[in-house]
C-alpha cells in the first residue's frame, strides 16, 4: 500500500493494482465556493444582460405591443372611423358571427390568394436564388460588380417597382405589349394587371424578380461557409459536379435555405404593396392585408377590421411556429 498527497487536497492511495482517491474536507469546500461563485456570477451577468435589453424592449412593447393590444380590443367592438369613441361591446361577433370575418367568403378568398402567392412566390424565389447565388459564388473578375448588381431590385422600393412594371405592362403604352407585338409573338395587346387569367402569374413574377436577391444573398452568405477542402477533394476523386452538389453543397447550405426561406414565406403572407399598388381592391389578387385594408380605410369597419388584422397576426404565428418546429424535428431527425 502507498499514499500520495496530491497539491489540490487529495489523496491517493494505491491497493493493489488500482487506486482509490481521497479528497479532503477543505479541498470540497474550496470547490463549492467556486461553483456559488460561479453561479453568483452568472446570474449577475444574466441580470446586467436584461438590465441592457430594457430599454429596447420597453421601445418595442411601446411601438408594437401597444397597437396590436388595442387592435386586438378594437375587435370585440363595432367600432366606426368615423368615430372612434362610440363604440358597443359585441363580443366575438366580428370572429364568428352572422357577419363576422370567418363567414365572409371573401376572407377566405383572399387567404386563398395569399397563401397560394407565398407558396408560387417562395419556391420560385428559392430556386432562381439559389442558381444566382451559385452563379455569383463562382470565381470571376466580375464577381463584385455582379454581386452589387444583382441587388438593385431589391434596393428599389416596392411601391416605385411595382408602379414601374405597371406601367411597363400597361395594354395600352407598355413597353412588354410593344415589344411582344414588334417579335410576333402577339398579336393584339394583353391586359397583364385587369385580365383575370394573367393578373396573379403577373404578379408573382414581378415579385420573383423583386425579392429573388434577397434570397441570392441570404443562400451567397450560406454558400460562403462551405469548407473548400470539401470541393478539392470531389475534384481530386473525379465526383461529377451534380453529385457534389446534391451530397455537399446543399446539405451543408440547407439550414441556411430554411431561414432563407420562412423570412420571405413571413413577407409574402403579409403582401400589401405590391398587390395593392398594381391592381387595388381586385377580387383575383386580394390578400389578407389588402383585405384588412379594405375593411379598415373604405367601408370604415374598425371592429371588423380589426378581426382581421387579428386572423392575420395569429395565421402568421402559427405558420411559424410550426414551420420551425417541423424543420427542428426534420434536422433531428436527420
Amino acid at each position: 500500500m502507498r499514499e500520495a498527497i496530491g497539491v489540490r487536497g487529495e489523496i491517493e492511495r494505491g491497493i493493489g493494482g488500482g487506486t482509490l482517491t481521497f479528497r479532503s474536507p477543505t479541498y470540497l469546500s474550496e470547490q463549492a465556493g467556486k461553483r456559488t461563485r460561479g453561479s453568483a456570477l452568472t446570474r449577475a451577468r444574466r441580470r446586467q444582460a436584461w438590465l441592457m435589453m430594457l430599454p429596447a424592449l420597453a421601445a418595442l412593447t411601446a411601438i408594437a405591443g401597444w397597437p396590436l393590444v388595442r387592435t386586438a380590443w378594437f375587435s370585440f367592438t363595432d367600432a366606426q372611423l368615423s368615430d372612434l369613441s362610440h363604440w358597443h361591446f359585441v363580443g366575438l361577433a366580428n370572429y364568428v358571427g352572422p357577419a363576422g370575418v370567418l363567414r365572409d367568403p371573401d376572407w377566405w378568398r383572399a387567404v386563398s390568394n395569399t397563401v397560394c402567392f407565398a407558396l408560387v412566390s417562395v419556391v420560385l424565389e428559392t430556386l432562381a436564388g439559389l442558381a444566382v447565388a451559385l452563379l455569383l459564388d463562382t470565381p470571376s473578375r466580375m464577381r463584385t460588380v455582379l454581386r452589387a448588381a444583382v441587388l438593385v431590385p431589391w434596393a428599389i422600393p416596392t411601391v416605385v417597382s411595382a408602379k414601374i412594371w405597371s406601367w411597363m405592362l400597361n395594354d395600352q403604352f407598355g413597353v412588354i405589349n410593344a415589344m411582344l407585338q414588334a417579335l410576333g409573338v402577339i398579336h393584339a395587346p394583353l391586359a397583364f394587371t385587369a385580365d383575370a387569367r394573367l393578373v396573379f402569374p403577373t404578379i408573382v413574377l414581378v415579385d420573383v424578380w423583386k425579392t429573388t436577391p434577397f434570397m441570392a444573398l441570404l443562400m451567397l452568405a450560406a454558400l460562403q461557409t462551405v469548407p473548400r477542402d470539401c470541393y478539392e477533394a470531389a475534384r481530386i476523386d473525379g465526383v461529377p459536379r451534380l453529385r457534389v452538389f446534391a451530397r455537399i453543397t446543399l446539405p451543408l447550405i440547407w439550414p441556411g435555405v430554411l431561414v432563407a426561406m420562412i423570412f420571405r414565406s413571413l413577407d409574402a403572407l403579409r403582401v400589401f404593396d405590391l398587390i395593392y399598388v398594381m391592381t387595388s381592391n381586385s377580387r383575383a389578387t386580394k390578400s389578407m392585408s389588402v383585405y384588412v385594408r379594405e375593411q379598415l380605410i373604405d367601408f370604415q369597419q374598425v371592429g371588423f377590421g380589426s378581426a382581421a388584422a387579428v386572423l392575420l397576426f395569429l395565421s402568421i404565428v402559427l405558420f411559424t411556429i410550426g414551420y420551425m418546429a417541423f424543420n427542428r424535428n426534420r434536422m433531428q431527425g436527420a
